[in-house]
């Protein structure tokens, strides 16, 4: 139920009569005036019965309006195809629209999307606009990122919330702040985003790859508390995850950051720490570590050498320290200095509960112990005793450490958060694959996971999981009756929405792991010129998981597998480490790796015997799943209403027993005794109703009834002058206790006579004769039925 925020209003909406009022802007520009009529509708959409609609699907709201002319013109001249641009764009598809709805001008939003269609027909003076909600911002390819690590280590990689929340931000929608920088730009000064991870229900990588997973035992998602929308939990303190990054950018010559959100209130111990990993030659590897303790406020930046001597800066927070809530956290490190072995510059940089931005001075390395020699982004290391999310690291942030503010750090004014999500409670091993539209995903999976996906009036998405409709709340959002709300009440019943025996399928990946595939390599000898980017797509099978960025071999400690060496010749030369960033991304079909030379030579992909040095090494699986049903049933409605089967669609998305135990828990629970469903409810109307609300009905003129249901459809008319007609689609809360059939004695589903019939023995002993037979004047029929039967 929307809150109005307004007594007035709701005291309006009270009254004996009302003076309906609306407001229209396309484009921005309020229209309302020249509305003729409007129509808005919403209800969810779903291949269960219809009275099963309520626990399933995807909702995209329509909005209609007849504009009629201005200023004595007529609509089409206005707003037609081929009206002129300065009047008829702000009617053109894809043109914004923003609809209110309510009484004595005070309104609450009704609709907030764009312009689908526009229909003028000429002589009149009218022009039809339809237009759809935030539905079509999800129009974008859809396309998932599907690491191999799951099967490999047989743990969850994501989840299906993982998943929608990926889809949403490919459409600009976002929950948490978004990748800084996330397009690789060709300029190879630009910011670009070298690892992002939501941790919204998923080790899953936006951008990046999980590299180590924890075992699902010692970790948690949680919503509340979070800092934004989701969050890591650990079960104990010193939880550890890993990533690879897609760009595997060179240590020398920029600007980087690292940062997290944390909420320090939901602690197990007092410890966040990011580590940046290098890979050096010769097999060593350096790092950069920023480590926050929230017991102290003390904040380190430590670097060195993996397994070795390093140098520790140190700055103190008392803010830190006392304040507990959401915090960002992170470091920034100036390697602009360059040299041999590069002394960098650091500083950290927080964003406190309330609001306040600090940052420590900064810090120079002077010890050679912190010198990072030349190498390669290697891992990006997670150690949390706290909630996490959020996390990514830039590369080439910005220009400077001294001119970054506390807009930039936090993105002021870059995004907004436009979308709520639900407990995260189908994991995946395996991430599927998908087509189509980031909408027609979504969808596929509301509908494979009984969840609902639909944008409110206001244009925020909102996902509910399996159990949203499990829960009757406490008390209504409303109460309709027929003394003063309802003008029509229909309530159907009917066998198909009775299902009592529910079959999940799901897909088993256990004993299936990733292993390499076979090796791609390339056939040409490259040159990257300084200050030159170099891209080029590999082919790899649709079916095959994604890979990360090449490794970057080198002469002291040579590699196998995944990699590419860099030689300072042509012919071969000498291998050179931390002059070039090498990344990497997925594009349907290709594997596109993108190489930026920051050396100031140029430099070839050679081996040391003169050949083509990138080698690509896929990763595919073992075997496929094996599909496999799990299945809940009520012997109690079978013995009224007989066995009724709903077998959920075999689903990709549905990959353990616990899933497909919740799942069709969840179908028994909505199905098991037909639910009544109200259709054709027509109410005064009431601009706060929303899909999902719980709404209460008092019939005491027809049916006699009081009883709780959840609104699953929403269409509301209105002609310019009248008020506006509202008709909800409603689904019983509950059914209406078990059958007890008083009084009756059921007629059994076989004729009880049927094979009882006399034998000619029979007949034949109980009549001597014929005579004595046809003196009786039995029918056929009466002789043949048993002693005492009926006929």
């Amino acid at each position: 139920m929307q809150s109005s925020d307004d007594d007035a209003l709701d005291a309006a909406l009270t009254a004996p009569e009302r003076t309906p009022d609306h407001s229209t802007r396309l484009g921005g520009r309020e229209l309302g005036g020249q509305v003729q009529s409007w129509k808005v509708e919403r209800a969810y959409a779903t291949d269960l019965p219809d009275a099963m609609r309520a626990v399933s699907g995807s909702a995209s709201a329509q909005l209609e309006v007849q504009l009629g002319g201005s200023d004595a013109v007529p609509a089409p001249r206005l707003y037609s195809a081929w009206a002129p641009r300065s009047t008829s764009d702000v009617v053109r598809p894809g043109q914004s629209v923003v609809h209110t709805a309510g009484v004595v001008g005070r309104t609450v939003p009704a609709f907030r999307g764009t312009v689908r269609t526009r229909q003028a027909a000429s002589g009149g003076d009218t022009v039809v606009v339809q237009a759809l909600d935030g539905a079509e911002r999800l129009r974008g390819p859809a396309q998932l990122p599907r690491p191999y690590h799951g099967l490999l280590y047989g743990k969850p990689v994501a989840t299906t919330v993982w998943c929608v929340d990926e889809l949403l931000r490919q459409g600009g929608i976002h929950t948490c702040p978004p990748p800084r920088a996330p397009a690789p730009a060709d300029d190879p000064t630009q910011p670009f985003t070298a690892l992002y991870a939501s941790l919204h229900g998923g080790f899953n990588a936006t951008h990046g790859q999980p590299e180590t997973l924890p075992d699902p035992s010692a970790y948690s998602w949680i919503r509340d508390g979070a800092p934004h929308e989701m969050a890591l939990l650990p079960a104990a303190a010193g939880l550890t995850v890993s990533w690879m990054p897609r760009s595997r950018f060179t240590v020398s010559g920029k600007v980087f950051q690292a940062e997290v959100h944390v909420n320090t209130a939901l602690a197990k111990s007092s410890i966040v720490e990011v580590k940046l990993v290098f890979d050096r030659s010769a097999g060593a590897y350096g790092y950069y570590t920023g480590t926050f303790d929230i017991s102290t406020g003390q904040v380190k930046i430590t670097s060195g050498t993996l397994n070795g001597s390093g140098w520790i800066f140190s700055w103190t927070f008392s803010k830190l320290a006392s304040l507990r809530g959401a915090w960002h956290l992170g470091f920034a490190v100036d390697t602009r200095a360059g040299g041999s072995s590069v002394l960098a510059t650091v500083k950290p940089r927080l964003t406190a509960p309330d609001g306040e931005y600090l940052a420590g001075g900064p810090g120079t390395y002077v010890d050679a112990s912190a010198g990072q020699p030349p190498s390669e982004l290697h891992r990006v290391d997670l150690k949390t005793d706290m909630a996490v999310e959020c996390l990514q690291v830039t590369d080439r942030s910005w220009p400077d450490l001294d001119s970054y503010n506390a807009d930039e750090w936090d993105m002021k004014g870059r995004w907004k958060k436009g979308a709520v999500l639900d407990e995260a409670d189908v994991p995946l091993y395996d991430v599927p694959q998908v087509s189509g539209s980031q909408w027609d995903a979504l969808t596929e999976i509301a509908r494979a996971t009984m969840s609902t996906a639909e944008f409110d009036e206001q244009g925020v998405f909102r996902w509910g999981g399996a159990g949203r409709f499990r829960t009757v709340p406490p008390r209504p959002d409303l109460t309709v009756t027929t003394r003063r709300s309802v003008a029509a009440l229909t309530v159907s019943e009917e066998i198909d929405a009775c299902r009592n025996y529910c079959r999940q399928p799901y897909a088993d990946w256990a004993g299936i792991t990733s292993f390499n595939g076979e090796t791609v390599p390339d056939t040409v000898v490259r040159e990257i010129k300084p200050g030159a980017v170099v891209e080029v797509r590999y082919t790899v099978a649709e079916d095959e998981n994604d890979i990360g960025p090449l490794q970057i071999d080198d002469d002291a400690a040579p590699i196998t597998g995944h990699k590419v060496r860099f030689g300072s010749a042509a012919t071969g030369g000498t291998s050179v480490k931390g002059s070039v960033t090498v990344s990497s991304l997925r594009d349907g079909p290709d594997y596109v790796v993108r190489f930026i030379n920051h050396g100031s030579a140029s430099v070839w992909t050679v081996t040391k015997d003169g050949k083509p040095s990138v080698q690509i090494v896929p990763q595919i699986r073992s075997g496929q799943s094996r599909q496999r049903t799990f299945a809940w049933y009520n012997t109690t409605s079978q013995a009224y209403y007989g066995k009724q089967v709903y077998e959920a669609p075999a689903s990709a998305w549905v990959q353990s027993r616990q899933s497909a135990d919740t799942l069709s828990h969840a179908m028994l629970d909505a199905g098991r005794f037909p639910v009544p469903l109200l259709g054709e409810v027509e109410v005064l109307h009431d601009p706060r109703i929303q899909l999902g609300d719980a709404v209460r009905v008092v019939d005491t003129t027809g049916a006699a009834l009081d009883t709780l249901a959840w609104v699953v459809g929403v269409r509301t008319t209105c002609q310019a002058g009248s008020a506006p007609q509202q008709t909800l689609t409603l689904r019983g809360t509950s059914y209406n206790g078990v059958p007890l059939d008083p009084g009756l004695t059921p007629d059994p589903p076989v004729d009880p006579v049927y094979g009882t019939q006399r034998t000619y023995a029979e007949i034949t002993a109980a009549y001597a004769t014929l005579d004595q037979l046809t003196a009786t004047g039995l029918t056929y029929r009466e002789l043949l039925a048993a002693t005492g039967g009926t006929t």
